[in-house]
């Protein structure tokens, strides 16, 4: 079995201050032993009757000092290694008074109502406000805070995270038909008219294009004319398409009321409609959804953005100038002056740590309790008899001194009003 560890400084100064107290009991012992002697010596030679009362005085103070003496004797080992029944009841008796104190702390230490009232009596909540209202115990917090943080995102493995993140976005997007929310949508940025500038970039942007590639047009209406056409005749209807498309985008960008731009206005609302209740257009919007998130390049793009989420937090909570950290110190500044103010707040806080502490008590309680049986089991029971002597043994020879003073005063006084009695 296991026992303690090996006695410390201090352990070994109250080993040597418990031998001087054994010592001066058992000194006081022999001293009362020899009054008796002399007493009874002195009064067989005719010295006196005052020499009765001290031999009875010393009688019963030798009595008490050996009944004390007994009784401390019996708690730690057997009075003069006698096989006595009772005694040597710290060795005998450790493992059910390590049970018992076990039941102990559990009934009167473990128990929800002494939790909740020990809490409310602290006023957790309010000295918790004044300390996170000091700007340098926010501080601290938050350094705190960040470190763990780091931890934690230190500890994860990014392979780990990003199959969680990648499923639980994959699921997510598969669960819900994204058809009618996207044609919600698209529903209002048509009648707030926010697709217009999208429509004007594509026109500046294809009018550009035809200006500069004005040749690589012609050369494409040419090589798709008839063969038994005139080349020259080609051309000419090359130059004709390409100047009628430049014509045709120019006007579509310069003018906002365009009938193709009405066209486009048209179809995108149509196509809204479709989103919203056409089962033919969301089945293909699903089944699309679904050929997406199968492609393993999206894959990649959900399971990448873990790092870059994680570096960015990293380096947020590294930076002391951060916006991360400066909100939290906020954050943290705000809490502790509200918690100092606002009763509501504290008494929610304090309910939420009482209702924690009485969850953990009242779940873990057997297994707190047992801690302590099974510990108070695992020492030696002959160490454990010597370790507990040496803290406490000390006061118990004093309960040798005081039953030898007490014993002799006693003895004193019953020898004397029997004497009177007596006549």
């Amino acid at each position: 079995m296991t026992g303690f560890t090996v006695d410390s400084p201090a352990d070994a100064e109250k080993r040597r201050g418990l031998r001087r107290m054994k010592t001066l009991a058992t000194g006081l012992l022999l001293a009362v032993a020899a009054v008796y002697a002399l007493a009874t010596w002195a009064g067989s030679a005719g010295a006196g009757a005052w020499t009765a009362y001290v031999a009875a005085a010393a009688e019963a103070g030798m009595v008490g000092a050996l009944a004390d003496w007994f009784a401390v004797t019996a708690l730690f080992r057997r009075p003069l290694g006698l096989p006595i029944p009772h005694t040597a009841i710290i060795p005998t008796k450790k493992d059910q008074l390590g049970v018992n104190l076990g039941e102990f702390v559990g009934d009167n230490f473990l128990s929800a109502e002494v939790v909740r009232l020990r809490l409310s009596a602290v006023g957790i909540g309010a000295r918790l406000g004044t300390w996170l209202s000091e700007p340098a115990h926010a501080d601290r917090v938050t350094a705190e805070l960040a470190t763990a943080l780091r931890g934690a995102l230190t500890v994860l493995r990014d392979s780990d995270v990003q199959a969680v993140v990648g499923e639980a976005i994959t699921r997510r997007a598969e669960a819900h038909e994204i058809a009618p929310g996207l044609g919600a949508l698209l529903d209002k940025v048509v009648a707030d008219g926010g697709h217009h500038r999208v429509v004007d970039l594509v026109c500046v942007r294809a009018h550009e294009w035809l200006t500069r590639h004005g040749d690589s047009v012609m050369t494409a209406v040419v090589g798709g004319a008839p063969g038994w056409t005139p080349r020259f005749v080609d051309r000419k209807v090359g130059e004709r398409v390409y100047k009628e498309l430049l014509r045709f985008v120019g006007e579509m960008r310069d003018m906002p009321d365009h009938p193709a731009r009405g066209a486009v206005d048209r179809f995108l609302a149509d196509f809204a409609a479709d989103l919203r209740s056409d089962p033919d257009t969301r089945a293909r919007v699903e089944r699309l959804k679904s050929e997406v998130l199968g492609r393993g390049e999206v894959q990649e793009l959900i399971a990448s953005a873990w790092n870059a989420v994680r570096a960015m937090i990293v380096a947020a909570a590294e930076d002391e100038r951060s916006e991360l950290r400066l909100r939290a110190r906020a954050s943290i500044l705000s809490l502790g002056a509200r918690m100092s103010t606002e009763e509501r707040l504290r008494g929610k806080v304090d309910g939420w740590l009482a209702d924690a502490a009485v969850y953990v008590v009242t779940t873990y309680r057997d297994e707190i309790t047992s801690l302590i049986t099974e510990t108070i089991a695992g020492w030696d029971a002959e160490h454990t008899s010597r370790k507990i002597e040496t803290h406490i043994g000390r006061d118990l020879q004093f309960i040798r001194i005081n039953g030898t003073v007490v014993g002799a005063l006693a003895g004193l006084c019953i020898y004397a009003v029997s004497h009177a009695l007596g006549g």
